[in-house]
């Protein structure tokens, strides 16, 4: 797809990505600082929902946030295209069924091929953050879901704690003003 296409690729065919809300871009916008902070400077690579990942052949993701971990075989910096899976994929569901069967059907299955070895799931209308582990069989396992409190320690990101609790008092916050 040229550079500049919008959506995603889905079996040979464009499909449209979801509108995102200022609730859904906050709350990326909240976990790519604590990425990028936990990680610090000059070590891996924190990235966001303009990346195109070739998760198999006929299918190109996008995902919110995207993580690779210090160590890991990074993606050229003038790819157009990423073929190395990342450490972590990020979605924060959307409100829609179709943006919810996108992300926890078909992503899921697809990042599970692709070899991704963390996807979280972090959906506002639950309330749930949802962190799944790549197993031994390439199969997705829940390593956590929390609703609230904190996520600590988060499995595989060794040092870095999540507080669902101030997540979801941005997104109440949020929802006040409108």
């Amino acid at each position: 797809m040229p550079e500049d296409e919008t959506g995603e690729l889905v079996d040979g065919r464009l499909v449209e990505e979801e509108m995102a809300t200022i609730i859904h871009e906050t709350i990326v916008s909240m976990l790519n600082a604590l990425l990028r902070s936990w990680l610090g400077d000059g070590r891996g690579l924190v990235g966001g929902s303009n990346a195109k990942f070739k998760v198999s052949l006929r299918r190109g993701r996008k995902p919110d946030l995207y993580l690779y971990l210090p160590g890991s075989r990074l993606p050229r910096g003038d790819a157009l295209v990423i073929d190395a899976p990342p450490d972590l994929m990020v979605e924060v569901v959307s409100s829609g069924r179709t943006d919810q069967r996108r992300d926890r059907i078909e992503k899921l299955a697809e990042y599970e091929r692709f070899g991704v070895r963390f996807y979280w799931l972090v959906d506002p209308d639950l309330r749930s953050f949802e962190i799944l582990e790549l197993g031994g069989d390439g199969r997705y396992v829940h390593a956590v879901t929390a609703g609230d409190g904190r996520i600590d320690p988060v499995p595989g990101l060794s040092g870095l704690a999540i507080d669902v609790d101030a997540l979801w008092a941005e997104v109440d916050r949020l929802l006040q003003g409108a």
